[in-house]
């Protein structure tokens, strides 16, 4: 079951140049950044009270987000909800004609398992699902 909005994702083309726009103009606190091999990205999440921004960069200018960028620039990317059930959301979504980007979950940031949706199953919007280790949620 959808438990939250874990992260609003916006995909940058230059990740130094815009943590420091969200630290230096924003006042907003790095919590840290992590490379996610799966994805080919480079990410850094700043806390904001009740859920994150996540600033996604593509790691050697390929992958996913690499190809974003060159098609449409910077901009918001993704929704994240977490989930306590991600097998069993997903089941029920595709039942009702959900599209996934991948047959199964990957590997994510924060060790979490996720999946992405094709934006033409939620009016637009690439929506990431996203089950957190028990530890960290």
């Amino acid at each position: 079951m959808i438990r939250r909005l874990d992260h609003i994702a916006v995909a940058v083309p230059d990740l130094a140049k815009a943590i420091r726009l969200y630290q230096d103009d924003l006042g907003l606190t790095l919590s840290g950044t992590e490379d996610v091999p799966t994805e080919k990205t480079s990410t850094a999440f700043f806390p904001v009270e009740g859920t994150r921004i996540e600033l996604v960069h593509p790691m050697g200018g390929e992958g996913p987000i690499g190809k974003y960028l060159e098609k449409r620039g910077g901009g918001l990317h993704h929704l994240c909800f977490e989930t306590d059930d991600l097998d069993g959301d997903v089941a029920t979504l595709r039942a009702k004609g959900w599209v996934f980007l991948s047959e199964a979950a990957r590997p994510g940031a924060h060790g979490a398992r996720v999946i992405f949706a094709h934006p033409r199953s939620c009016e637009g919007v690439l929506v990431e699902l996203a089950e957190l280790p028990r530890a960290h949620s």
